[in-house]
């Protein structure tokens, strides 16, 4: 059922070309895979790519929770311009992405890239923080969400149980597993109904806004920028906020492999997701703010809602629908995305080989997407979720400031390397330095939190000279490795 994926290569002697055993030609690589092998086919066409993009950024918090960054500006004319500058930096970050996923055409993200800028060390801590922790704890509370919002129209009078909560998030999270496991075509069809599902939400808040602002609803617009000052501390969190709001412009980065005509679909693909994201989230706070004052805002345990109420009626039921498919959305690209990084971690070598293989009639990762499902399980019903988030939040922009430092250091390293589409060295530079800034916020403004998460990641490092390094392992811990 399952067999070994035909692996990709990259050259001049790079450590992509793989040191495992029986490494193969890759699809990209202008020598035909060995026969009996199976690969991952290309089925992400431009318009999945955008709806993967689309798909996992919107989830729930523009619907439930935009009032951190109004809370650390002070202002509605400030926290508006911080959700377009974040989506202006963003967009800057996907750029850079964008030229990497154009010049090391493997799947795996931020893996592959650190991988190839820095070598195998780094690479192997950072997808052992997202195998372990980051990835089923993240899917964990996006799913809990989508739990707890696809149940409220059963429970408007009363308190939904919290065992309810998760009993149905289970079932969501293993829904979500089995149509990753089954086929490609079907979660990124689902996935642009999910992503149509979204802009459709959006929409039907932006455009009452709209109205309202033609019918001179602009009182909470007067002076806008005049309120509470920012603090010092309270700008740079405001801007950690609107960045984690916009983080996962960088998944379809992680399925580079599957995508029909990478050099082309990439960039298009990231520049038209990120505009649509940019304006929908920004739009939909200008609505926000045509119906419901800052004060209120703040108080709002989900905005949308509360918006959905006073211009709606009984129509603001539909809104928990599709707050709910927002989160399933999110979780669906997530799990098809990040499930892409283990089978290429496996496949070099970092991860237990059973990894990277493919089911040979499905042509899907199947032992990839499988391996998140016990773990998410255990995080949803055992582990403190947010907590753990806490700890480890620095770690995703610590790794994606690495990363695009390594677009720069490729530059000087390999300047021959072939890259169809490139941005300007200011873009990469300003990127990595905003990124590493907001790492220092955090061990700056949380140093317990921060440094807890800081040692949680440090336990890769013996871990990879356990796991990968020694090579004189007793046979029954080789076996247990898969090798």
């Amino acid at each position: 059922m399952l067999r070994k994926a035909a692996v990709p290569t990259v050259s001049n002697g790079s450590y992509l070309q793989g040191q495992a055993n029986g490494r193969l030609p890759s699809m990209d690589s202008g020598h035909p895979a060995q026969e009996g092998r199976v690969v991952l086919k290309k089925k992400v066409t431009l318009l999945r790519g955008i709806s993967i993009i689309i798909g996992t950024i919107i989830g729930a918090g523009i619907f439930i929770s935009p009032k951190g960054i109004l809370k650390n500006t002070g202002s509605v004319g400030m926290s508006l311009t911080v959700w377009t500058v974040c989506g202006i930096l963003s967009l800057f970050g996907a750029l850079c992405y964008a030229e990497l996923g154009t010049c090391i055409k493997k799947s795996g993200g931020h893996y592959t890239y650190i991988l190839e800028a820095f070598g195998p060390l780094p690479a192997f801590v950072r997808v052992w923080v997202e195998l372990l922790i980051i990835r089923p704890a993240a899917t964990a509370v996006i799913s809990l969400a989508f739990g707890r919002y696809i149940l409220e129209p059963f429970f408007m009078q009363c308190e939904i149980p919290e065992l309810a909560i998760k009993l149905i998030t289970a079932v969501g999270i293993t829904l979500v597993m089995v149509l990753n496991s089954t086929s490609v075509s079907w979660s990124t069809r689902i996935q642009i109904f999910l992503t149509f599902c979204k802009l459709v939400a959006i929409l039907i808040i932006i455009v009452p806004g709209v109205i309202q602002l033609i019918k001179g609803e602009t009182r909470h617009f007067k002076n806008a920028f005049a309120g509470n000052d920012a603090s010092v501390m309270g700008l740079p969190l405001a801007f950690y906020s609107g960045m984690y709001a916009y983080s996962g412009w960088f998944y379809l980065n992680f399925v580079t492999e599957e995508v029909e005509n990478p050099e082309k679909n990439i960039p298009l693909a990231i520049c038209i997701s990120m505009i649509i994201v940019t304006v929908g989230y920004v739009l939909t706070n200008v609505a926000y703010f045509t119906t419901i004052s800052a004060g209120e805002l703040l108080l709002s345990k989900a905005v949308a809602v509360t918006f959905a109420e006073r211009l709606m009626g009984n129509f603001s039921l539909a809104v928990p629908v599709f707050v709910a498919l927002s989160c399933f959305g999110s979780m669906n690209g997530g799990i098809f995305a990040v499930s892409r990084m283990f089978f290429v971690a496996s496949r070099e070598g970092h991860l237990p080989e059973i990894l990277s293989m493919i089911h040979v009639r499905k042509h899907t990762p199947l032992p990839a997407v499988i391996v998140l499902h016990p773990l998410t399980m255990i995080m949803l019903f055992n582990g403190d979720l947010y907590s753990l988030l806490n700890f480890l939040s620095f770690a995703r922009w610590l790794f994606i400031g690495l990363v695009v430092a390594g677009l720069i250091y490729l530059r000087y390293k390999r300047p021959d390397m072939p890259r169809p589409f490139k941005v300007p060295l200011f873009i990469p530079a300003l990127f990595s330095f905003t990124c590493l800034f907001m790492v220092a916020l955090s061990l700056y403004s949380d140093p317990v939190n921060t440094g807890i998460g800081f040692a949680i990641t440090l336990t890769g490092v013996p871990a990879y000279y356990l796991f990968i390094v020694w090579d004189k392992k007793p046979k029954w811990f080789r076996k247990l490795l898969g090798k």
